[in-house]
């Protein structure tokens, strides 16, 4: 099998490490107590470059230690699961019965949440909860109460510090599941949302009166499913069959489980013309039903964040014009942009663009989830990748930029403040750097208003280009 890849962001590593004491450059500020860990795909088995979606590899997560003005280690582990069990010699907790698919391990995201440590996929493929060492520990359902898959973009409320979801799968037929869970752990509400077909709803906004729902064109294409899960003599039957249930009725599990687990690689959804495009308001109290709006044909994979009006909500997302239509291997079709939505029920959605800047994976300060904030941080570049980092304000537009030299790759910035009372964006950004040329990989620590250096954790290895990662102080995860 082919294993150079065109792209070297993309190449995976095939090595566990562990390494203490990590070489520091500049200070690392003593404030600090906890992990930074960033998820990832990361093929545990050789794939054909050409065909890889970088959606589709196990997940790796990588995580540097922090505390006392030190990097005290760095450790990089496979989430493990069936599929990648068998290659890494050690048992992986029991998916059947709690996922309705078995695929690559969960590669999208990683958080912290009721004193646990969370790898976390969406689409109906198991998510794994971590140890603090990062070593994949037990399925992620919530004990239970959240089962048929999660999603990789729950969203935390922080005036109650509950966890609010929005989670899919072709097998659920022409509904998507919405849930809250407590700050204890335990399931408060779950509540079945009727869609338009089978759409792929990466992520979703929250507002303290509703939840935004992202009902967009990009839906399960039952040739591609066929095409990477079964063998030819049976493909025709098993389109006819799968064509006749996706979004229109839901697949009973046991049918689910029997289907051949996904290889890394196969990416079964794409661009649908006729698909229509709206956005649909879900009153966290009271009605049960969203009210949907219309909207020009896009696709959204990552909101900036949302707040209530007096008559809907305005949403500032990041839009790609186009995804998977000509090309399933990544989402490379246009220049997502930053975008305001002013979204009323029963209103076509209007759409006002705030800045020219190819941009994406925006993070803000996270204690203004669901009201107004005012600073943002994303990731942006050119066609060649990803080398800058911008910060915006939400009236503004970009007001500062960081480039990293056009060989470096740049991931997905997350924001810390010095404490709980410091004012909005006071405090810290942090991500990974990785320069191509050499290749090495660094934790970068930056003013989160200046975008200058604070301290540069260099880590033992590179780091494949990857998702969504955060810092989990000490405070909020038991060891």
């Amino acid at each position: 099998m082919a294993t150079s890849f065109v792209d070297e962001r993309y190449a995976p590593v095939r090595a566990e490490v562990t390494e203490f004491d990590l070489p520091v450059q500049g200070t690392i500020p003593d404030w600090l107590d906890g992990r930074y860990v960033r998820n990832g795909p990361n093929p545990i088995a050789d794939v054909r470059p050409d065909e890889y979606n970088w959606f589709t590899g196990d997940g790796m997560v990588h995580g540097v230690r922090l505390g006392g003005g030190s990097a005290l280690w760095y450790r990089n582990r496979w989430v493990d699961s069936e599929v990648t069990a068998a290659t890494l010699h050690r048992t992986a907790p029991r998916e059947s019965g709690r996922s309705p698919l078995h695929g690559p391990s969960a590669n999208t995201n990683v958080i912290g949440f009721a004193g646990r440590t969370l790898a976390l996929v969406e689409g109906g493929v198991a998510s794994a909860e971590l140890s603090y060492d990062l070593d994949t520990v037990e399925v992620c359902d919530f004990d239970g109460a959240v089962r048929g898959g999660y999603t990789a973009h729950p969203v935390q409320d922080p005036a109650t510090g509950e966890l609010h979801a929005v989670s899919y799968h072709f097998g659920r037929g022409n509904t998507v599941q919405y849930t809250v869970v407590g700050p204890d752990g335990r399931l408060r509400r779950k509540v079945p949302i009727r869609v338009a077909g089978s759409p792929m709803i990466h992520a979703f906004s929250l507002t303290r009166d509703y939840v935004v729902i992202y009902d967009l064109p990009v839906t399960f294409d039952v040739r591609s499913a066929v095409a990477a899960n079964v063998t030819r003599p049976l493909r025709p039957l098993a389109a006819l069959a799968l064509g006749a249930a996706v979004g229109r009725v839901r697949v009973p599990p046991p049918l689910m489980n029997r289907l051949p687990r996904t290889r890394a690689g196969s990416f079964p959804y794409a661009w649908n013309p006729g698909y229509p495009a709206r956005v649909g308001l879900l009153p966290r109290r009271g009605a049960p039903e969203p009210r949907w709006s219309e909207i020009e044909p896009c696709y959204v994979f990552h909101p900036v964040n949302a707040y209530s009006t007096g008559t809907g909500v305005v949403v500032d997302v990041v839009v790609h014009e186009r995804v998977f239509d000509g090309d399933l291997t990544g989402p490379s079709e246009g220049r997502p942009r930053w975008e305001r939505w002013h979204v009323e029920p029963g209103v076509a959605v209007r759409r006002e663009r705030l800045a020219d800047d190819h941009v994406e994976f925006p993070r803000i300060d996270e204690r203004f989830t669901s009201g107004v904030h005012s600073d943002a941080w994303m990731v942006s570049g050119t066609a060649a990748g990803e080398h800058r980092l911008l910060r915006t304000r939400r009236d503004r537009g970009v007001e500062v930029m960081r480039d990293f030299g056009p060989r470096s790759a740049v991931g997905e910035f997350v924001f810390h403040s010095e404490s709980r009372d410091s004012a909005e964006g006071d405090g810290i950004v942090m991500g990974l750097v990785s320069d191509l040329a050499g290749p090495t990989t660094e934790l970068r620590i930056l003013d989160a208003q200046t975008l200058e250096d604070r301290a540069a954790v260099a880590l033992p290895q590179r780091v494949p280009a990857g998702f969504h990662g955060n810092w989990i102080p000490d405070s909020v995860v038991r060891a």
